[in-house]
């Protein structure tokens, strides 16, 4: 995505994928000092460590520092500075869905770091409520707190609870993310009327996208925010505004080839690659 993005504008950028599994603060620490002393422009973020990188970094944007997760580090002056384009991208992802939906109440399953990130989206969009369910309810209860002032929450006693009077739900878990094949929200408590957006977007059209499809459900898949936060993280890193359909178009190319057998209805046992379930940190830091 950021490559082509970056042909399209004339401009040269190399994006090297980083990946680590199960790494430790020492070892973040190191593969960040080598990011600062090779001269990238910056690394992006992604599960699992959205959160474990905050303590390493110089400084971090208001946002980010409310939020208390970032997925984008810009390298400016030899300094690591941390931002979160993961609430950005959201924003501009699920807006006409809240917007269709009178900004009624939301629920939203998992309060890691994408999940704090898809909170204060929804605080920005000015839902009328927040339902917070996380399987760590000390989790939950921490993203409550931030929220603070910002939008009304309650943390959820089951996935059941949360979605009580809600009229869209997020899944902010890894669940349903290849090779898991499982659905975070059991298929019983969807229906006609609700919207189901979902930030896994390995594959796109996950098990609880394809359920829900079939119930009539309005949908969004990961893709828009994975287009959106690209090319909020491109313009932070380059200071250039990207062209967001050749991002998008990039996506999409690269989704066509690995998932074409993932599509709505079509729940395969789980081959393929994993994608984003990869641990690491690319070069920008996956």
């Amino acid at each position: 995505m950021h490559q082509r993005a970056a042909d399209a504008l004339g401009v040269r950028c190399h994006y090297r994928l980083i990946e680590i599994a199960n790494a430790d603060a020492a070892t973040l620490r190191a593969l960040l000092d080598e990011v600062r002393r090779d001269g990238f422009a910056g690394v992006n973020v992604t599960f699992p460590y959205k959160e474990a990188i905050l303590p390493l970094l110089d400084a971090l944007s208001p946002d980010a520092q409310a939020i208390g997760a970032v997925n984008t580090v810009v390298v400016r002056h030899r300094r690591l500075i941390g931002y979160n384009t993961d609430t950005t991208g959201f924003e501009r992802a699920i807006g006409d869905l809240v917007a269709a939906s009178d900004r009624g109440a939301v629920a939203l399953i998992g309060a890691g770091g994408v999940g704090k990130a898809i909170a204060f989206a929804l605080a920005n969009l000015g839902v009328a409520e927040l339902s917070l369910f996380d399987s760590d309810r000390g989790k939950a209860g921490q993203l409550a707190a931030r929220l603070r002032g910002r939008l009304a929450t309650r943390v959820a006693d089951d996935v059941e609870d949360a979605l009580r009077g809600a009229v869209g739900v997020v899944n902010a878990t890894p669940v349903g993310m290849l090779p898991d094949r499982n659905m975070a929200v059991p298929a019983a408590l969807l229906h006609r009327g609700l919207w189901v957006a979902d930030a896994v977007y390995t594959p796109l059209w996950t098990p609880l996208l394809s359920a829900a499809k079939a119930r009539g459900c309005s949908v969004m898949t990961g893709r828009d925010l994975a287009v959106y936060q690209a090319a909020d993280a491109f313009e932070l890193f380059t200071g250039l505004k990207p062209p967001v359909a050749v991002i998008g178009n990039a996506f999409d190319a690269v989704m066509a080839t690995r998932y074409a057998d993932v599509k709505p209805g079509n729940n395969p046992s789980g081959q393929g690659e994993a994608g984003n379930a990869r641990s690491g940190i690319s070069g920008h830091l996956e």
